[in-house]
C-alpha cells in the first residue's frame, strides 16, 4: 500500500500501477498518514518528515510506531540541517518555506532522535554527496527542458525560482550545511 494527499500523485501512481499490471497487488490510497490503520512489517517514508513540520513530528513518529508490526522495520529518508540552525529557524519564514515547502521544516538528526517515541534508529546512511550530484543533474535537465516547462504554462518567475532552488539546495549539500539520511527504525527493546 502507498499513500499520498495529492490527488494528482494518487491518479498518476494508480495509472502507473495499472500500466504495470499490478493493480491486484498494489493499493494506492489518497489519505492522511494519521488516518491509516493496520499493521505493517515494513514502512517506507521518503522526505515526509520535513513536510509535516516540527509541530507534528511527535504525531508522525507515533503514527509510524502504531502502524509497525512486531519485528517490523521502518525506512525513513530525511533531509536534515545542523541542530543549532534548525532551532534558530523554527519560527522564521525563509524563502524556501514561503515559496517551496510551505509549512515544512527540515529537522536535525537530534530532532529526529528526540521525537522517536518508542522507536529507535538501528542503522543510518548519509547520501549527502550523492544528493548534491542528483540536484546538479536535476538542474541541468530542467534547464535543458525549460521551453517545455514554459509550454505547460509556467512563467519566468517560476523558472528563476526553480533554478535558484535547485542550485541553492545543491550548494547546501556540497557545503555540508544540509545532509540527507536514510534511517532504519525498529521498536525499542
Amino acid at each position: 500500500m502507498s499513500i499520498t494527499l495529492s490527488q494528482e500523485q494518487w491518479e498518476l501512481a494508480r495509472a502507473r500501477v495499472a500500466d504495470a499490471g499490478l493493480s491486484d497487488r498494489v493499493e494506492i490510497l489518497a489519505a492522511d498518514y494519521r488516518e491509516v490503520s493496520g499493521s505493517y512489517d515494513a514502512i517506507v517514508s521518503v522526505e515526509m518528515v520535513e513536510a509535516v513540520g516540527a509541530r507534528y513530528w511527535p504525531v508522525y513518529f507515533a503514527a509510524l510506531e502504531r502502524l509497525l508490526a512486531p519485528g517490523g522495520r521502518i525506512a525513513i529518508q530525511a533531509i536534515t540541517m545542523p541542530h543549532e540552525r534548525m532551532l534558530a529557524t523554527l519560527d522564521t519564514h525563509t524563502w524556501v518555506r514561503k515559496y517551496i515547502f510551505p509549512g515544512g521544516m527540515l529537522p536535525s538528526v537530534t530532532a529526529i532522535e528526540d521525537n522517536l517515541g518508542g522507536l529507535r534508529i538501528t542503522d543510518r546512511l548519509s547520501l549527502r554527496a550523492d544528493y548534491a550530484e542528483t540536484l546538479r543533474l536535476w538542474r541541468e535537465r530542467y534547464l535543458e527542458r525549460v521551453d517545455a516547462v514554459g509550454a505547460l504554462g509556467f512563467d519566468d518567475t517560476f523558472h528563476r525560482m526553480w533554478t535558484l532552488y535547485l542550485a541553492y539546495s545543491e550548494a547546501g549539500f556540497r557545503s555540508r550545511y544540509l545532509d540527507v539520511w536514510q534511517f532504519t527504525l525498529g521498536r525499542r527493546s
